[in-house]
């Protein structure tokens, strides 16, 4: 006998109620949430960005609504708004519409900063979403809520950045993912279970070198090479958007259960 105590209970296995479009909504949302935010605050192609931002939303939004199951009932959304996220990110979602309509309309700097307000709310209730599934290790910890917002602004920023290489747009890029590779450092740390750990090893090692080190490159790059930003952009994206589809898709085990301590019958 190897003298280790005997492991009970079945291993943690994948949830199957979310798939790749429960995982577009995050990919999509977070990136067009954060491109409208990234393009207020380096007032940058604010309307390009707004329409573009709103699209991406709504797109996400509606890859979520396929996967339901009776479709009509899409609205019950709306009737928790007290104790469900989803609800919340549902009305955070028509206020960003709202808001955004108008400033597509009038061209008003109040709008267009309101309308950035409610993208960074829209972020953050997706972050809050995945802490509240507490049955699924890698989402309900803390950390994961400044996370999604950090990549969300970073995806962002890497976004606008395929369209301007301008200084402005190049250095909150740096900004987003440095700090993003920060909170990312502070949730891996957290990640206890191994099978979850495992399945982000890759997309999260891509983060920190392909979405971190080599955009920090590239975007100083680009003072004397403008076309390197847009490659600065594009790392922080396709790296942001691999992690949260491997998190939603691939990482989301359950915790499973054990059995500690079971009762021994009597020997005769």
């Amino acid at each position: 006998m190897s003298g280790k105590p005997a492991a009970y209970g079945p291993n943690p296995w994948q949830q199957a109620h979310w798939d790749w479009r429960a995982a577009a909504n995050f990919v999509l949302g977070g990136a067009g949430s954060g491109l409208i935010v990234a393009a207020t605050l380096t007032g940058t192609a604010r309307t390009a960005a707004l329409a573009l931002g709103l699209a991406m939303v709504a797109a996400g939004l509606g890859a979520v609504w396929l996967e339901i199951g009776r479709k009509l009932r899409a609205a019950h959304v709306l009737f928790n708004p007290f104790t469900s996220w989803m609800t919340r990110e549902s009305y955070a979602a028509m206020l960003l519409f709202a808001l955004g309509a108008g400033a597509l309309a009038v061209q008003s700097d109040a709008l267009f900063y309101g309308a950035a307000l409610a993208a960074a709310l829209f972020a953050f209730c997706q972050g809050r979403i995945l802490h509240a599934s507490k049955g699924v290790p890698a989402w309900r910890m803390p950390e994961v809520v400044p996370f999604i917002v950090a990549t969300a602004l970073a995806e962002g920023a890497g976004l606008l950045a395929l369209f301007d290489q301008g200084m402005g747009v190049m250095g909150l890029l740096a900004i987003a993912v440095i700090v993003r590779s920060w909170v990312y450092s502070g949730y891996r740390n957290a990640l206890k279970q191994p099978a979850s750990r495992l399945a982000l090893e890759a997309p999260g090692r891509a983060l920190m070198q392909a979405g971190t080190i080599a955009p920090l490159a590239l975007a100083l790059a680009a003072v004397f090479l403008p076309p390197a930003g847009a490659l600065a952009g594009l790392a922080a994206l396709a790296t942001g958007w691999w992690f949260k589809f491997v998190l939603v898709t691939r990482a989301s085990l359950n915790q499973g259960f054990s059995l500690p301590r079971l009762p021994v019958r009597g020997s005769r």
